[in-house]
């Protein structure tokens, strides 16, 4: 956002703002929606502004939060809004859209800065940076819960007592590093249940990756002494370990006692593979995230990069939603404040551009980490290095993201013309249903659009009524449909306009005319994102869907059709997609309304797109219906499988130590379990490996 705090000069002219102010509030009441209305609401809001630092929230006619700002003093900082001239397009279009505002004050700018990022990632508004993709990044985590500490990845809130090792910028650099770590520092990665239930060693011991402390293959001691080596390791000592198993590599060898060696000898190749693997190591650099921002064709990328202990733990592309007039400083300066709202800071912080606020950052920073937070944008010397590599890769990853969003555009043009659709659609909804006999039946909804699969909008409904027979399809179809449009009508009710229209239209007025002249504009700006202000894909701008896709035949579409003709929907357009012949992918039979039964031929690009779009639906609904059923698994126990009582319960559980172990168990596994028989074994395995539909 543009600083629009008043200068010495503004505030000399104070009175004179004022005035106008007052003239605005007795004025006529404006035509709604235009800037003229906005200015007038902004202006009554602005006699109970404070003066001191604290957050503004600008709120549109239907109560979501436009805009969440900061200031040094709010009442300066809003005068600027009410004023005629100066202001861009798309500040106009904030300001018009404007129906009412909302002010927390704060003891202190740093403060504030700190309450917006946290505003910002609560309410999204609209005409902020957004932070899109803001997943919690994975971290190793060393227990202190347990005699025999246990090492694994974590995401999420940090409360379990141990001690934790990160941000990773995946799971894959996760699993990596434990595998390596397991390796080198012989550390249980089972859970603690499975470590109680053990009885003789798993086959991490068998094949040098755990010193097996459940059965007592090492004792507690020298399996805490392994444990100390890997937490100094990961905490950036790993050097001084290295050195401390050669010295005893070095006294085995010569004592003679070449199998200690050979082990000590394994365990230093994994550390070095450990290292050797992270790709970009710097030199001088021991703890720093490295943010590098790249702009083109209204997009944007950010490519941060972790290093911890001397070593590079990853890196991740995120793509903010930014308007395209921001400057490329501003989008990252509120990207930083958002991405650390919820993440360690590390008390370097290397980025691509100079930021206006980088001092007032800093100490944000430094007040929510609990040290001292340096941000630099290095200009030589190997931090630059660090940052230039960061660079390259964020313009590389901008790239292969425009090229995917204009294939994407070509594939959804085609798909406009084979299903006979009047424009190509922006948001896709893909329904499909999944259950066992009926029992644990999920209804599942994915969405897709111009930049892929939107993951975030995906819906999962659990089956409710009572009165469905069981492996009801159609009535499953029914409730599903009748629940996510009976919401959609009432949260998000169809205009009678298309608003994307109007709103192109209105911000090419406004930049003609808004800025070219002082005189206010009775425009009305639509409600709708502009281009570059979209939700986390183009498939999300819109509630409502431009296509619906239903897995399944004539059948499933009868039902669906109908279920919204009954909620007086009808100009959604809907097709049927019916498997082929022995459910041959290829030989798909598409139906819908108005027109034969059709098929595409079988190299088609538009089939190969729908048939993604239906094996993710299908993919999304089985792993919902499958985690129900294993919620409901464990909260009953085993004895929701037939002839499976406590007794064997206990000897199943004994035998192989948690519910998972038992469902991934062969059947001759099951055989082997004293006391089960060969029928019951056939039962728990038929019961786990039953096939979804």
């Amino acid at each position: 956002m543009p600083d629009l705090d008043a200068d010495d000069a503004d505030i000399a002219e104070l009175d004179q703002d004022e005035a106008l102010i007052a003239d605005l509030a007795e004025e006529a009441e404006p035509a709604p929606g235009s800037v003229a209305m906005g200015r007038a609401a902004i202006a009554r809001a602005l006699k109970h502004a404070p003066n001191g630092p604290g957050v503004y929230r600008m709120i549109g006619a239907d109560g979501a939060v436009l805009y969440v700002g900061k200031a040094k003093s709010i009442k300066r900082r809003i005068v600027a809004y009410t004023r005629p001239t100066g202001l861009t397009a798309r500040i106009m279009r904030m300001v018009a859209a404007t129906m009412e505002m909302e002010f927390v004050s704060t003891g202190t700018e740093t403060e504030a800065l700190l309450l917006e990022a946290n505003f910002i990632k609560q309410l999204r508004p609209r005409f902020n940076v957004l932070l899109r993709d803001d997943k919690s990044f994975p971290y190793i985590l060393i227990t202190k819960d347990h005699v025999s500490p246990q090492i694994t990845k974590h995401r999420g809130a940090r409360n379990r007592p141990g001690d934790y090792y990160g941000p990773f910028a995946s799971v894959w650099a996760v699993n990596r590093t434990i595998n390596a770590l397991q390796k080198a520092f012989l550390v249980r990665s089972c859970s603690d249940s499975f470590y109680e239930a053990r009885t003789r060693p798993c086959l991490l011991f068998q094949i040098k990756r755990c010193a097996g402390p459940c059965t007592g293959e090492v004792n507690h001691t020298d399996y805490a002494e392994y444990v100390s080596e890997a937490r100094d390791f990961l905490s950036g000592r790993s050097k001084a370990v290295k050195e401390q198993l050669a010295r005893e590599m070095e006294i085995a060898s010569h004592e003679l006692e070449f199998e200690r060696a050979a082990a000590l000898r394994d365990r230093l190749a994994a550390l070095s593979a450990v290292q050797g693997t992270q790709g970009i190591n710097p030199r001088s650099v021991e703890e720093a995230d490295v943010f590098a921002i790249h702009q083109e064709g209204g997009a944007t990328c950010v490519q941060v990069f972790f290093f911890r202990t001397g070593q590079n733990w990853g890196n991740h592309a995120l793509y903010p939603r930014a308007d395209r007039t921001l400057e490329i400083g501003e989008v990252l300066e509120s990207f930083l404040a958002q991405f650390y709202e919820d993440k360690p800071c590390p008390r370097l912080v290397l980025i691509s551009h100079d930021i206006a606020e980088r001092e007032l950052l800093e100490e944000a920073l430094s007040t929510r980490a609990g040290h001292r937070v340096e941000v630099a944008a290095p200009k030589r010397g190997e931090k630059r290095e660090l940052v230039e590599h960061a660079l390259q890769n964020a313009r590389e990853a901008l790239g292969r993201k425009l090229a995917e969003s204009a294939s994407q555009a070509r594939l959804l043009e085609e798909l406009a013309r084979a299903f006979a659709l009047k424009a190509p659609p922006r948001r896709i909804e893909v329904y499909d249903n999944s259950h066992i006999m009926g029992s644990n039946a999920v209804g599942g909804m994915i969405v897709a659009g111009p930049e892929g699969f939107a993951k975030s909008q995906y819906r999962k409904f659990n089956i409710r009524s009572t009165e469905l027979t069981p492996g009801d399809d159609y009535g499953m179809m029914r409730e599903v449909l009748t629940r996510r449009f009976s919401r959609l009508l009432k949260e998000n009710p169809r205009a009678g306009a298309s608003p994307v229209t109007d709103g192109e239209t209105s911000t090419a007025q406004l930049s003609a005319e808004g800025q070219a002249s002082g005189e206010e504009q009775a425009l009305v700006i639509a409600p709708s994102p502009q281009p570059g202000e979209g939700e986390e894909a183009s498939a999300a701008s819109s509630a409502w869907p431009d296509l619906l896709l239903i897995d399944g035949g004539p059948g499933q579409l009868k039902a669906a059709r109908e279920t919204l003709a009954g909620l007086g929907v009808t100009d959604v357009p809907m097709v049927g997609v019916a498997k082929g012949p022995d459910r041959d992918a290829g030989r798909e039979t598409f139906y819908a309304d108005g027109r034969e039964p059709f098929r595409l031929e079988p190299r088609d690009p538009v089939l190969y797109f729908v048939q993604r779009l239906r094996d993710e639906a299908h993919r999304f609904a089985i792993g919902s219906h499958r985690a129900r059923r294993k919620k409901d698994i464990t909260q009953a126990g085993l004895q929701e499988i037939p002839g499976i009582g406590p007794t064997r319960k206990r000897a199943l559980l004994h035998h192989f130590g948690t519910l998972k172990a038992i469902e991934r168990a062969s059947l001759a596994d099951l055989e082997g379990v004293p006391g089960v028989n060969a029928a019951m074994a056939r039962a728990v395995y038929d019961f786990f490996h039953a096939k979804a539909t």
